[in-house]
């Protein structure tokens, strides 16, 4: 009932002695997530939480077996942060850094791309499967993400780590259950996006529907519908489409730095219409998912 991460995979935290980083490490560890190594420069022998301190990646991962690291670091390092990462073999790179400037996001993305390896974000609040493990730092508190995430067969991906929360926390109150939800991160070049992982979705035999939560600008949601035309896949995908008031506020700034809309490129509408065209739920409300989502399973 998971994709990307399960309760046995085994998590790096490169700059873990950062506040944001110590805090989300503290939570993910109570949350039960198997939290192994962390790494920070110059800290090495360090402790964190119980957590081994390490100076680079290579020497964490001469200690330990990783399967994925949270990359915390200032915008100027990420860059590094992930090539290092890379060069030790890590095939799940989670950024949740912010602001990583665009040019060293392609190269990150070029990078990962020529070892096999997947990047999920940057600005991205990461990954959790309920009851399972939390890769990153959504859904807050480890008491919060209890209440707000339960297990079950329903994949949730999002481009803005909040309302993927806010979705679960939906779905649960509905009794409905959450098989993987993946916080893809809202800037304009990213890594993993729901069209790299329907195929993930699709093999899992416990996940049942897919529920996406898409904000305007890029053409992700165009290329979703021609991917589900093309391919008709098992799962039936449900999608809410934020910003639909900026079709009326052409040339306003807002969001997040991946809602760029020029014209009808990469507008609310545009999207609407060419995926229900394609066969994809679009619902009007957030409160109109759960019953999307019985009505299609």
């Amino acid at each position: 009932m998971s994709i990307l991460a399960d309760v046995q995979t085994r998590i790096l935290v490169q700059g873990i002695t950062g506040r944001e980083a110590a805090t989300f490490t503290v939570e993910s560890l109570a949350y039960g997530a198997r939290i192994v190594a962390g790494v920070t420069p110059g800290k090495g022998g360090m402790t964190i939480h119980g957590i081994p301190v390490y100076d680079t990646v290579g020497q964490a991962t001469a200690a330990h077996t990783i399967d994925a690291t949270v990359i915390s670091v200032p915008p100027a390092f990420a860059l590094d942060a992930t090539l290092e990462a890379l060069n030790a073999g890590i095939q799940l790179i989670v950024c949740v850094t912010e602001r990583v400037p665009r040019r060293d996001v392609v190269m990150m993305l070029a990078a990962a791309a020529g070892q096999g390896a997947r990047i999920v974000g940057p600005n991205t609040l990461g990954i959790i499967t309920p009851g399972q493990t939390r890769i990153g730092m959504a859904g807050g508190a480890a008491d919060a993400v209890r209440r707000a995430y339960i297990p079950g067969q329903v994949g949730v991906v999002s481009r803005s780590g909040g309302m993927m929360t806010e979705i679960a926390n939906l779905l649960t109150q509905a009794g409905i259950g959450q098989s993987t939800c993946v916080s893809i991160g809202g800037d304009p070049i990213i890594g993993t996006t729901i069209l790299d992982l329907m195929p993930l979705y699709e093999a899992d035999a416990e996940t049942h529907a897919v529920v996406l939560f898409s904000e305007p600008g890029g053409t992700m949601e165009e290329r979703l519908a021609d991917y589900v035309m093309e391919h008709q896949p098992r799962l039936p995908v449900i999608a809410f489409v934020a910003g639909r008031f900026a079709d009326r506020m052409q040339g306003v700034r807002f969001g997040h730095a991946g809602a760029m809309v020029e014209g009808t490129y990469g507008s609310p509408a545009a999207k609407i219409t060419r995926m229900r065209a394609a066969g994809i739920l679009v619902a009007d409300k957030l409160g109109q998912i759960p019953s999307l989502i019985r009505s299609s399973i």
